[in-house]
């Protein structure tokens, strides 16, 4: 069949797409309106399958940048001359860059699209890495890590949105979970390599991911339940049936989808104002909550004291530690995706945080148990054997328990939820909030993690560990399951 198909009177049937990246409907004829890349793309699962796997590019480059500054710490700092307070800058202004390109993200996702976005949000992606490349001194380093962290949040927030809305509904937990699984994929890549590469060329390998991404977003259609919101009816019909399948009646999701879009139009305009409104508190609760509390588990923290526990755990490599650490992370992360869309993600996330509850609790603990025996010696013999599986074994062995519990449910759900509660035509405000609220809890976490744990380490972990019991007390109390419902009928849940 050649690309571009005739009728009788020679005119095109056909209009190839850029900004859609989708095809119209003609009717009985639409089964035949295949380009190159469609003809392979057939089967519903499959199609979607494929839209995920190019645009999981972008998390990846997002747990590239997140894990870039831990392998790469000592080189940096002794080819360049700084000091650790100026590397600690360069490491925290991912999350400066972030929180602006959180801001930005919703508007540009809802002028643009989420395609366009992911463009977007790789531009600034390759020239930070090219800068980090390049650097002579620190303010380059500094420009690129901002660079680099104002691209992933944007993609922190586009990414989970464009999966949520593409998905067949038996399918969007176990695609959704691909977002967090490529994070940590990228956090572990960059532990890899940086074993064996320099610095400078692992920040040029940085930019693989995004230059990939690019040419990728071209062979994909465009989000549906967007193109609907814009009123762009034609487009949004035409895409969805590629998604779904050109053998299969898309009718009575097109019909759900028509319904839930309040007043379409290609410009409309949310305020903050309009947030105010009763139907809108209860997803806005719910999404912005589980991103605060995922960060506030201090998980962040717990990566933070990593050389520490690591040390105490008698490991003479960290860097060896945190790439097995990193594996284990991703396995669990892949055994999440698996059991999203069968065990539900209510269960995942009361499974999680009593995990991380547990977990946290233990650490806290042992370290209460370490400045009791230390300071009175009357119990050595009587706790010596619980000092040394409480401050060697358990240590290493508890982070290991908590990456697991963490990565089982608040690793992933809190961005799925997120992208599933909060009504369409209000998600991109409410979800620029969201996800800034996410990195400014984020950023807040790691720069006070080192000033608690010199206060105290017992201390410390105790406040991640009623975080985390609250974070079980909110999901049992207020989370709904969204599992095997489509987006509409969550959002109508609501009302």
């Amino acid at each position: 069949m050649s690309f571009i198909e005739e009728n009788e009177e020679g005119k095109d049937l056909r209009k190839p797409f850029l900004h859609t990246g989708s095809w119209y409907r003609m009717g009985s004829r639409q089964s035949s309106m295949l380009s190159s890349s469609a003809q392979v793309i057939r089967d519903s699962s499959v199609s979607v399958v494929v839209c995920v796997l190019i645009v999981a590019l972008g998390p990846i480059q997002f747990g590239f940048t997140s894990g870039y500054s831990s392998p790469t710490q000592t080189a940096i700092i002794s080819d360049l001359g700084l000091s650790l307070s100026e590397f600690s800058i360069f490491g925290s202004l991912s999350n400066v860059g972030s929180m602006v390109g959180a801001i930005a993200s919703g508007q540009i996702s809802e002028y643009i699209g989420r395609k366009g976005s992911l463009m977007i949000a790789s531009i600034p992606n390759i020239i930070g890495w090219l800068a980090i490349s390049f650097a002579k001194d620190s303010s380059f380093l500094y420009m690129g890590r901002l660079l680099e962290g104002f691209g992933v949040g944007i993609i922190s927030y586009t990414v989970p949105v464009y999966i949520a809305e593409i998905s067949p509904q038996n399918m969007r937990g176990s695609l959704g979970s691909a977002n967090q699984l490529s994070v940590t994929i990228g956090i572990l890549v960059v532990y890899v390599l940086g074993l064996f590469v320099h610095w400078r060329v692992l920040a040029i390998l940085g930019i693989l991911p995004c230059t990939i991404l690019i040419p990728g977003l071209f062979f994909i259609p465009e989000s549906p339940r967007w193109l609907a919101k814009m009123g762009m009816m034609e487009d949004f019909e035409a895409s969805l049936q590629v998604l779904r399948g050109f053998d299969t009646d898309i009718s009575i999701e097109v019909n759900e989808i028509k319904r839930s879009v309040a007043s379409p139009g290609r410009r409309a305009t949310m305020r903050f104002s309009d947030l105010k409104q009763r139907k809108y508190w209860f997803p806005l609760m719910i999404g912005i909550g589980l991103l605060v509390l995922q960060q506030l588990s201090g998980i962040n923290g717990v990566f933070y004291y990593s050389n520490t526990i690591f040390t105490a755990a008698g490991l003479s490599s960290s860097n060896i530690a945190a790439v097995g650490l990193g594996a284990i992370q991703v396995i669990a992360t892949g055994v999440t995706a698996w059991l999203m869309d069968k065990a539900g993600r209510r269960l995942l996330l009361i499974v999680s945080s009593s995990g991380m509850t547990v977990s946290l609790l233990i650490v806290a603990v042992s370290f209460y148990l370490k400045d009791t025996i230390s300071e009175d010696s009357r119990y050595y013999s009587l706790m010596g054997i619980l000092s040394v599986v409480g401050l060697v074994v358990h240590p290493y062995l508890c982070k290991i328990a908590m990456v697991i519990t963490f990565s089982l449910g608040l690793g992933a759900i809190p961005w799925i939820i997120m992208s599933e509660v909060l009504p369409v035509n209000i998600k991109s405000l409410a979800g620029s909030i969201a996800t800034m609220a996410n990195w400014i809890t984020s950023w807040v976490i790691t720069m006070t993690a080192n000033l608690l744990l010199s206060w105290s380490s017992g201390g410390t972990f105790t406040i991640y560990m009623v975080v985390s019991a609250f974070t079980l007390v909110f999901v049992t109390l207020w989370v709904p399951e969204t599992k095997g419902r489509t987006l509409e009928e969550i959002q109508w849940s609501f009302r």
